[in-house]
């Protein structure tokens, strides 16, 4: 099977040895991301909303530069360090699908890189 990086100036880029993501056959696997904003570098100030947004826009961003879109997700992997945000992450979540309604863990976790507290990881479909 042929595989391909996807990079995007769009998307944050990676800080460390991986891939904004990578297709392989119809298949979009994409990294983690974070709420970084692509264009400072930086980490979004603000609340929990404007960081999910920022997540969200960056797998959207690394999504079209792969061909496709969040609305043929199959799964999404969420990490919150507060589970407690659960209804203000899906509510600003489903806004980005396009009605679609993949697969999805949303697991609480201790820390995230940058002091993040969301990361959100997706598989997309191609076709």
């Amino acid at each position: 099977m042929k595989m391909k990086n996807v990079c995007t100036d769009s998307a944050p880029k990676p800080v460390g040895h991986y891939s904004q993501a990578v297709i392989a056959g119809d298949l979009v696997f994409c990294s983690g991301q974070i709420g970084i904003d692509p264009v400072s570098g930086q980490m979004v100030q603000g609340s929990f909303a404007e960081e999910t947004h920022q997540v969200m826009k960056n797998l959207e961003a690394v999504a079209r530069s792969a061909g496709t879109t969040l609305g043929k997700a199959i799964k999404f992997e969420v990490f919150l360090t507060d589970i407690k945000c659960f209804s203000e992450f899906n509510q600003i979540y489903e806004e980005f699908l396009e009605g679609a309604r993949p697969a999805r863990q949303v697991v609480e976790v201790n820390s995230l890189p940058m002091n993040a507290n969301i990361e959100i990881s997706c598989i997309l479909y191609m076709g």
